[in-house]
């Protein structure tokens, strides 16, 4: 009898592992829409294989990564080309990028299988919604033929598709950290609206207060250990540009036509998307390769002169982890769950992330046979999110991954090392500088077009 039961269990959640997304989710999220479920299952491959990356970086790893038949042998099956990389150098590194390349791969034929669905009625939002174990295999094929790509130009080539598609990414969260802002202001504005209202505004007013104190911290820091009086010019532009960008922002959204068109922009946004500011500009400062201008947060720390001969770059040594990574990850993970679960009401920010929430059918409770609630199909009259966006969305954020653990180095096959690259300084600076474009746009659009309905 036992047996049986085992049985009809395992062919129970085999069903599942075949069948929709309901039905893996359903016992802890009963009350949650089939296509948030989707979009957490996916984000859970991304984050899986993220997590597999970071093992693989981890010190001692290597030595494990080269029992990998023909992965790192010092040389390159391509004739004609020599390989002259260092396995003990970049074998986490080469690992990293081959994961990623996994994950990007996996999305990107996502992203093109589900273009222009239109609701669940569509065959493929069967596939876009079920079938995970097969999903999980064909994820599994990818990354194992990743690692039998030969080395060759691969690792040039996919560095600069890591560059743009990190760009690109960086500009995705900081319009989800926008939406995530409004949001918050929103709801606690209603909230003080509805009840004790001292007490709301009070703790709009503390983070906003905290947020640009943390703001205006970093900028006396990086005066102070990044840059130097005769030296480091582009890290003084790089900050006080940002920080007259970031005043100007602050003080349009407080502006009172710009509070007539948009009661919900005010400075708690503001204040969060400075702080963003600050933090890409210092993620932007620890790629200069000039490290009399990069000190390392151990030197700072430790009180290490910085003006000591240091070298560039260090075959032997290549820092996986340092500060700005960690912080990256943290916005990363947050920033992945939230654009999962998100379900906005700023029509703008919907436009931008391909999302028109409420527009499919009302999603409510089902009772099964069983007795227990499970989640209904919300996407009948419509899809609330854009299915080919979403796993785009995905694949930005493989390469951003791939980057952030790298500490955006580009190998140098010539002298065996691992370097920053000042390319990767202007791709995060010139995205900052977007981002804050989009969000002032954000602020005077209902301002300019005020014949339309930004609401």
């Amino acid at each position: 009898m036992g047996a049986c039961m085992a049985l009809c269990s395992l062919a129970s959640c085999a069903s599942c592992l075949c069948g929709s997304a309901p039905c893996l989710l359903c016992g802890c999220c009963p009350s949650t829409n089939n296509s948030t479920i989707t979009r957490l299952i996916f984000s859970f491959f991304l984050l899986l294989g993220t997590l597999v990356s970071v093992i693989m970086i981890l010190p001692g790893m290597e030595t494990q990564l080269r029992k990998i038949p023909g992965f790192c042998q010092g040389g390159t099956t391509i004739p004609g080309i020599e390989n002259h990389v260092n396995c003990d150098v970049i074998v986490g590194y080469k690992s990293v990028y081959r994961m990623c390349f996994a994950m990007a791969c996996f999305f990107f034929l996502f992203f093109a299988i589900m273009i222009r669905v239109k609701s669940s009625k569509d065959p493929r939002a069967a596939v876009q919604n079920g079938f995970w174990f097969f999903k999980f295999l064909i994820l599994v094929g990818i990354t194992v033929g990743a690692f039998f790509i030969p080395d060759g130009t691969f690792h040039d080539v996919w560095f600069y598709f890591g560059i743009v598609g990190s760009f690109a990414f960086i500009l995705i969260q900081l319009i989800l950290l926008i939406d995530f802002a409004h949001s918050w202001n929103e709801v606690w504005v209603r909230n003080a609206e509805e009840g004790n209202s001292k007490c709301w505004f009070s703790g709009l007013l503390f983070f906003t207060i905290l947020y640009y104190a943390l703001a205006f911290a970093a900028i006396v820091l990086f005066y102070l250990y990044y840059t130097k009086p005769d030296n480091c010019t582009e890290h003084k532009f790089f900050i006080s540009f940002n920080l007259i960008l970031c005043v100007i922002v602050s003080v349009v959204s407080i502006l009172p036509k710009v509070q007539d068109a948009s009661p919900q922009s005010g400075l708690l946004q503001s204040s969060i998307i400075t702080l963003y500011t600050m933090y890409v500009t210092w993620s932007a400062m620890t790629n200069n390769p000039n490290r009399e201008c990069n000190p390392s947060l151990l030197g700072l720390v430790s009180n290490i002169s910085t003006t000591e001969a240091v070298p560039t770059s260090s075959p032997g040594t290549v820092q996986w982890w340092d500060a700005q990574g960690i912080v990256g990850l943290v916005i990363f993970l947050f920033c992945t769950f939230y654009a999962s679960i998100r379900s906005s009401s700023n029509a703008q920010v919907n436009r931008l992330m391909q999302t028109e929430e409420g527009k499919g059918g009302v999603g409510g409770e089902e009772v099964g046979e069983d007795g227990l609630r499970r989640v209904v199909d919300n996407e009948e009259d419509g899809v609330t999110y854009n299915y080919s966006f979403f796993h785009f969305h995905l694949l930005l954020a493989s390469l951003y991954i791939m980057m952030t653990l790298t500490n955006w180095y580009k190998p140098d096959t010539t002298t065996q090392a691992m370097q920053s690259t000042m390319p990767a300084v202007w791709v995060k600076i010139c995205s900052s500088w977007l981002g804050l474009g989009l969000y002032l746009w954000t602020l005077v659009a209902p301002v300019i077009f005020s014949n339309r309905d930004f609401s």
